[in-house]
Formats: structure tokens, sequence, C-alpha cells
């Protein structure tokens, strides 16, 4: 794929904005959709065209790709009846508009890539997960299943369609290592639970770079787990950043705090998958940091 007209989703989050300066790095004309005002975006983003509404997909002019990135912080806010109509309609329902809004387009893309999660696969304990993996029916599971089928009907007019399920990102100023930080600086951090569950992490430059091949690989199609090919438990991930910190790691929290604390969103913390990005790495995709060590280096400025 050489230079392209590219449409994007989610622009101005934690990843999309890293991927709109990678892609105006090759040469790509971007598009970010946003209700954000149009200097704001560019000014997040760089030079991009901002597309304000829904209806401007519609009427053009076409696009020769798409990635697909909208979708309200998964953890941001506990999982309320109303919290999880938030979090599938900013997926579900926004791609569902997006793609009938490129259906109606005169010239359907060449590609879509389109976010998902390995909360696909629900709850997996110690099982190594691949894209083969049957997944355990849950919330997460519920919700990646329906925002992948919600991209389906491109495929079925020819569209190559691309899922990225990505793990926990690691990455500077943001995301979830944001969160975990702060109690570790004031030497208050720990394990989650029994500390036994994996997390599937990735480093934010690796999604990145994992959702260009993607758009620019003929033979990319169907899902993809967005992770790093060393997931670690818990206990490993926590000890491995306070040693980064260079702070103690002595309290845990207990799991029954956290679901006290959290509700059914604790399963996040307490469950995982030990995901594996079997098919990437099968067609020769490699990552810039498959160790988690130089990754939270990396994100938390440590890098010589």
């Amino acid at each position: 794929m050489g230079e392209k007209r590219v449409l994007i989703t989610g622009g101005t989050g934690f990843i999309g904005r890293v991927l709109c300066q990678e892609l105006l790095k090759k040469g790509h004309e971007l598009h970010v959709l946003s209700r954000r005002p149009g200097d704001e975006v560019r000014a997040i983003c760089g030079r991009v065209t901002p597309v304000p509404e829904m209806a401007r997909v519609a009427e053009g002019p076409s696009f020769d790709g798409v990635i697909n990135l909208a979708g309200a912080g998964i953890a941001e806010k506990r999982w309320s009846e109303s919290r999880k109509e938030v979090l599938r309609d900013s997926r579900i329902a926004l791609t569902r508009e997006l793609v009938s809004a490129l259906l109606r387009n005169d010239r359907l893309p060449e590609v879509m890539v389109s976010g998902s999660a390995v909360g696909f696969y629900g709850a997996q304990g110690d099982n190594r997960v691949t894209e083969e993996t049957s997944p355990n029916p849950e919330f997460t599971h519920e919700l990646c299943k329906d925002w992948e089928n919600a991209a389906a009907p491109l495929r079925d007019k020819e569209v190559r369609v691309a899922w990225s399920r990505t793990g926990l990102v690691v990455g500077r100023d943001g995301g979830f290592l944001e969160r975990m930080v702060l109690p570790f600086k004031f030497g208050l951090g720990g394990r989650i639970g029994n500390g036994r569950q994996f997390m599937p992490w990735v480093h934010r430059q690796d999604v990145v770079n994992a959702l260009i091949w993607m758009l620019e690989t003929p033979s990319a199609s169907g899902p993809y787990n967005v992770v790093s090919p060393n997931p670690v438990t818990n206990r490993t991930f926590t000890s491995t950043l306070a040693r980064t910190l260079g702070r103690p790691a002595f309290f845990p929290v207990p799991a029954p705090v956290l679901k006290l604390a959290l509700g059914e969103m604790a399963r996040l913390l307490l469950t995982g998958q030990r995901a594996i990005p079997q098919r990437l790495q099968d067609q020769g995709f490699e990552f810039q940091y498959p160790e988690l060590e130089p990754a939270l280096k990396q994100a938390l400025g440590k890098s010589e």
C-alpha cells in the first residue's frame, strides 16, 4: 500500500495520536473523525484533515483505508449497566454507523483495520491463548464479539478486514500504566489478588506498528492478537515495575477489596489471558519491545 487516503477514528486517543504521527511520516493523507474542534484535532494529531461528522464519510471523497479505534475507556469507571451501554455504544454502535456510511460511499475502502481486545477470550487462566482459542462467554467477550461483528458487512463486500485484539498497552503519558505507577511511587504498590493471573501486555509502539502492518500488508486479514510474545503474571509485572521505578512492592491488593471497590470490573484485574501473538509471528511481524523491562523503561522515561 503506497501513499493512501486513510480515515481514522479514535485518532486523538492514547494509541491514535502516535499512530497518526507514524502514518504521516510514511506520507499517508490522514482524515480523523472526531467531535473535537478541528484546531484541537490538528494540535494532537498533526497535519490531518478533521472530519467533524459521520455524514462526511458517506458523502465522500472515498478512502483507501480505514483504522477504527474509537471506544470509551474500559477501565475508566465502574461497570454499572449505564456504563456498559456507553462501552457498547462507543464501540459497536459507532462501528455499525461507520460501516453504514462507508457502504453508502461511491467507492469502498480497500481495507479496514478495526479495534478489538484480548478480552474477546474472557478469563482463560493459564491456558495459552491464540486466535484459535475458544472464548469464555462473559461481558468482555460479548462486547468484543459484537464489536468485531459490526465490521463484518464490509468483509461481505470483499473489503479486507483485520481485527486488532489488543492487550494492556504500555506507553508514556497515559493508559493503564499511568494509573498503576502512582501507588508504586509512594511505595504502596504490589501484586493484585494472588498475582498468578496473566497480563497480556504490549508496548504502544508495537501496537502502532502492528496496525500499520495490517493496513499495508495485502495478506493481513481476520483477527490478530496484538500482545507481546512474552506475557507475564501480575506478580512478575508488578515486581518488574517496582524494580524499574526503584521502589518496593510490599502492598498487595486483596481480591475481596478489589471486588468491593470495582464490582464486576475487578475481573479485568483478577483474571487475564496468557495471550500469544501467534498469527502476527507466523506472518513475519517483528516486535520492537518483546520483553517487559525494556518496554517499561522506555514508557517510564528510564531508558539509557
